[in-house]
């Protein structure tokens, strides 16, 4: 039954037993009068803390908690709560400028990255890490690592002086202390006139502020715990009578619950000790550390990430005597790396080149040098993976002197016989008795320079002095297609004849020959040396080349490309019924159209360079017939590969847009758009006006250009 319905006697006695049970419950008990305090009195209990303190203290619990990760090895929750604590100081950034940077957060950053450095060289240990730890430890590692960078003086001079961020952080704890004591001294005497309760809730609340101030660092924890007990009382229990036999001890409240001197002499002491302790033991540990690695040989510690000069790795063991099968087992070892992921191509270069030395050091022989140079130049054209890439300035250097001293040798030693249907089983590299047999193509190799000079053409800006350098280089190539070319004749067969034919051929019909027309305009100061030095002109040159093409080329494609480059040629220096004859003679523009595009664009220039040739001829209608289909389309600029147009950029994606940029024809041979679009206007309009004349009246009549 409730206590509601009893008797009086009964609610008194109950009521007396409730009130000896009030007054006998103990001070951590419920707390109900301080709920029914007035609106009054409970304004006066508001703590006020500034931006400094909340944002400080926030640091504060995130670093207790990375420490705290850091005892149980938890690198995880390191790299949670430290990207929460970087988020917490960029919030206190205002603060950080006007007070400067906290010790403690400096102490934090500089532990933390040492605590990450010894993980990280404990090989063991990161071995039993379960995934997640491995995977945070190395994120957190690079985080810190750049983190830090910021904050250099800072932990350089916390790293110098350790002992002083303990004094300064004691320091600002007693100042904060005090001042909070201070101001609150007046609302303790008011709320010690109204009674004990205000009083003694007062008292709990400054030692919980207490405790969160003096929060320190991973070895001080339990230490401060320790003292922080003996100085505020070990139990609730004794709180009461410690008060009340303090009440008449002390004459202030900051008195009261400030340190006494004795034991802030002691704890500096012990700091210190524990500072010295910790700085022993690092130095210890740094020094078994070079111990081991003096001892074990293994590892080398290097200042400041710089690189340590190495000798080059040795090609053969010391002692080991070098011939033929060495070395070409060490060659076969250098290539099978070749085309691997992780392989360093420029030092597999200088390795094959350091082969080569120590070949001709020991004199192994001219076809063992052949075998080795041709596997440079292989290596030199892999050395960019990527086919849109064109070589350096650099690379390309190297090549040209590779192929010219691979020429040399072949022209100075006649019985070394190569070719690609020679098998490496049956190569003969050691035998002088026998003919030298090497495997190698060097007509493939020259058609991959000629390949790689036209990319770095069309990669170079045309209106740069670079462009002007590389142009140099025409010279060079041509000298070597022109060597080679008298190599084939002696050794080559007909196919490979036939194809360095149509190299030479493409580097010679755009070309004006400016010789051949004084001579032909019979200019005296023309002598006799230029005859001498030039066998044969440009055009007989062409005719020499071209016929040997009609005749023997098995291949519609190099037949055609020869064709054209004729007619080119004929048209460029105004040959025009030669030109005309040998085109319709050709029948090409019956089945241009199933070429493929390089041979197209071919066929469209050679169309433009007619139809200019026409004009310079006076025969205006066949140079407007020539150059209708071009300049009708409104694309001439592409239809001759000199650009792209804007508008088509739309209709292709990225991958046929570069293979249709490695179709552009370098600069030095662009036909001037400009002079084409000129010629067929004025052929234009020299054919509409008579014929808008002579059909006035028709009705019928049609223009003749679209």
């Amino acid at each position: 039954m409730s206590r509601f319905f009893t008797t009086g006697s009964d609610s008194e006695s109950e009521s007396s037993v409730s009130g000896d049970e009030l007054v006998a419950k103990p001070p951590g008990g419920n707390y109900g009068k301080p709920i029914l305090l007035s609106e009054d009195e409970e304004d006066t209990k508001r703590v006020v803390r500034s931006a400094k303190d909340k944002r400080f203290e926030e640091l504060n619990n995130l670093i207790k908690t990375i420490r705290n990760a850091m005892k149980i090895r938890d690198v995880t929750k390191c790299l949670e709560e430290f990207e929460l604590l970087g988020k917490a100081f960029g919030k206190a950034k205002s603060i950080v400028d006007k007070e400067g940077v906290p010790r403690f957060y400096v102490r934090i950053l500089a532990d933390l990255e040492d605590y990450l450095n010894e993980l990280w060289e404990d090989k063991e240990g990161k071995k039993k890490m379960n995934k997640n730890n491995a995977k945070a430890l190395s994120t957190l590692r690079q985080k810190i690592r750049k983190y830090n960078r910021d904050f250099e003086p800072h932990i350089a001079s916390y790293k110098q002086n350790p002992e002083q961020s303990d004094e300064d952080e004691e320091k600002k704890s007693r100042d904060s202390e005090a001042s909070s004591s201070s101001s609150g001294e007046e609302e303790e005497e008011e709320e010690e006139e109204d009674g004990g309760v205000g009083a003694f809730l007062k008292k709990k609340e400054g030692g919980g502020e207490g405790r969160s101030r003096y929060a320190k660092g991973e070895e001080e924890e339990e230490e401060d715990d320790s003292e922080e007990e003996e100085d505020w009382g070990s139990s609730d229990s004794d709180t009461d009578s410690e008060s009340d036999e303090d009440d008449g001890k002390y004459t202030s409240l900051a008195s009261k619950f400030l340190k006494k001197e004795e034991d802030k002499k002691g704890g500096e002491k012990k700091r210190e000790e524990k500072a010295k302790k910790k700085h022993d033991r690092k130095s210890r540990r740094y020094e078994e550390e070079e111990e081991e690695n003096d001892g074990g040989g293994e590892w080398e510690k290097v200042k400041g990430g710089v690189p340590l000069v190495k000798e080059k790795p040795k090609m053969f063991a010391k002692g080991t005597e070098i011939n033929h099968a060495v070395v070409v087992k060490k060659l076969n070892e250098i290539l099978q790396a070749r085309g691997k992921k992780g392989t360093d191509r420029a030092a597999q270069i200088e390795l094959l080149q350091l082969l080569v030395a120590i070949a001709n050091e020991n004199g192994l022989g001219v076809a063992l040098e052949v075998k080795i140079k041709f596997n440079i130049i292989a290596s030199l054209y892999d050395y960019n993976p990527n086919l849109a890439t064109y070589m350096k300035a650099e690379m390309w250097q190297k090549c040209l002197g590779c192929i010219e001293e691979l020429l040399d040798v072949l022209f100075a030693h006649p019985e070394i016989f190569i070719g690609e249907n020679i098998l490496e089983e049956s190569e003969n590299l050691a035998n002088p008795e026998q003919p030298y047999r090497v495997r190698g193509c060097i007509l493939t190799l020259v058609e991959r320079m000629d390949e790689e000079f036209t990319k770095i053409m069309q990669n170079t800006d045309p209106h740069s002095q670079e462009y002007v350098e590389h142009l140099k280089d025409e010279g060079r190539v041509c000298a070597i297609i022109a060597r080679l070319q008298r190599y084939l004749q002696e050794k080559g067969t007909t196919e490979e004849l036939c194809r360095v034919y149509l190299r030479r051929v493409l580097h010679t019909y755009y070309k004006f020959d400016y010789g051949a027309r004084r001579r032909g305009a019979g200019d005296p100061q023309v002598g006799g040396e230029e005859e001498e030095e030039e066998e044969e002109d440009s055009a007989a040159l062409m005719e020499r080349l071209c016929k040997f093409v009609y005749a023997k080329d098995r291949t519609d494609r190099i037949r055609t490309c020869a064709i054209l480059c004729h007619i080119y040629h004929h048209a460029l220096h105004s040959r025009w019924f030669a030109a005309r004859d040998l085109m319709l003679m050709s029948h090409l523009q019956d089945n241009i159209q199933h070429a493929d595009p390089p041979v197209q664009i071919l066929y469209n220039r050679t169309m433009v360079q007619l139809g200019i040739c026409a004009f310079r001829e006076g025969l205006i209608k066949d140079a407007h017939n020539a150059l209708l289909d071009i300049q009708s389309s409104g694309r001439a600029k592409e239809l001759l590969g000199q650009g792209l147009l804007l508008r088509s950029l739309q209709e292709r994606n990225p991958e046929q847009e570069k293979v249709e940029k490695r179709r552009q024809v370098p600069f030095h041979m662009h036909v001037n758009l400009e002079l084409l679009e000129c010629v067929y206007l004025v052929a234009a309009m020299l054919l509409e006006i008579p014929y808008m004349a002579a059909h006035e009246f028709d009705a019928r009549r049609r223009m003749i250009s679209k």
